[in-house]
């Protein structure tokens, strides 16, 4: 069996540097972990010396998404069996590893298309990270960074690829049509998170959104508030998903794909847990605003 442990790092192409870092600071309440060499940073919210990057270009959306091994022998597993499915993997060289501050790491393009990496080693912080906005604190370290949405070519090749592969188990799936969009969404967890990564068809960017999840209501509520004050547009009202039982919102990056912030959600005993299909995407809220038109 492979040994993926948990969604480790994100990175994303941004044309708006200083946007983000203000996003990040100010909305999410991260901190800046690095300033990169290319005028990019990374971020911190747990013990982990940085969870995402961003680095310019015009792209605006996912540049690369990080899977953490928790030892070299599962990290070489792991290797082995992508490259046992058809998929090239290369060994990232002494300038990647220092960047991403890593023991050793692999890169490939997984099946959806996206750009992944494999790693172990991650440099971590002496003392747990404290948030300055974020009182709670972030619900992370060994279950991930949290989660998020991708898009892949054909939703049930990657699904199983994904669990042959780089091992992980399926938490369930959302088939329903919102407003004559069909919705098929495959949820897998590699950990007691209920999903690291969430596959779909149809995303118009490489990425629907990210998740970040807080330890309290009250740091929900506190961050929707920082969307409304810093004009952050919002995507969907505050609602509860029925598969992860959610409490969250979701609002927009500078970049035009969307956030996730939520508190509450179940974990997974893979003793018990049994895999449900689900017709809704939320029990209740996530309505999108009916933003008005400008004034002409």
């Amino acid at each position: 069996m492979t040994a993926v442990s948990q969604l480790g790092y994100l990175g994303f192409e941004v044309s708006a540097l200083a946007a983000w870092e203000a996003f990040a600071t100010n909305v999410l309440g991260v901190s800046v972990a690095d300033r990169l060499d290319n005028g990019g940073f990374s971020m911190r919210w747990d013990q982990h010396h940085h969870r995402a990057f961003v680095t310019p270009g015009e792209r605006d959306d996912l540049l690369v998404v990080g899977f953490e091994c928790a030892s070299l022998a599962d990290l070489e597993t792991t290797v082995a069996a992508i490259r046992a499915s058809g998929i090239d993997i290369q060994e990232g060289d002494a300038s990647l590893r220092a960047l991403r501050r890593v023991e050793k790491v692999y890169t490939f393009r997984e099946i959806g298309g996206n750009r992944a990496e494999v790693y172990c080693g991650p440099a971590m912080l002496d003392a747990p990270y404290r948030s300055p906005l974020v009182r709670s604190g972030f619900v992370a370290d060994e279950q991930g960074l949290g989660h998020c949405v991708v898009r892949v070519k054909d939703r049930v090749a990657a699904e199983k690829w994904y669990i042959d592969v780089l091992g992980f188990k399926l938490s369930d799936h959302i088939v329903c049509d919102i407003g004559g969009f069909h919705v098929d969404i495959a949820f897998l967890h590699v950990n007691p998170r209920h999903h690291s990564i969430a596959l779909g068809e149809a995303v118009p960017k490489r990425i629907h959104h990210f998740m970040l999840q807080v330890g309290s209501m009250d740091d929900v509520g506190m961050a929707f508030d920082r969307c409304v004050d810093n004009r952050v547009p919002i995507m969907q009202t505050l609602g509860r998903h029925p598969n992860d039982r959610m409490f969250s919102f979701y609002a927009m990056t500078p970049s035009g794909f969307e956030f996730e912030y939520g508190w509450g959600a179940r974990s997974v005993d893979d003793a018990t847990w049994e895999p449900t299909t689900y017709d809704a995407i939320s029990e209740w809220g996530h309505r999108r605003l009916p933003y008005p038109k400008p004034n002409r």
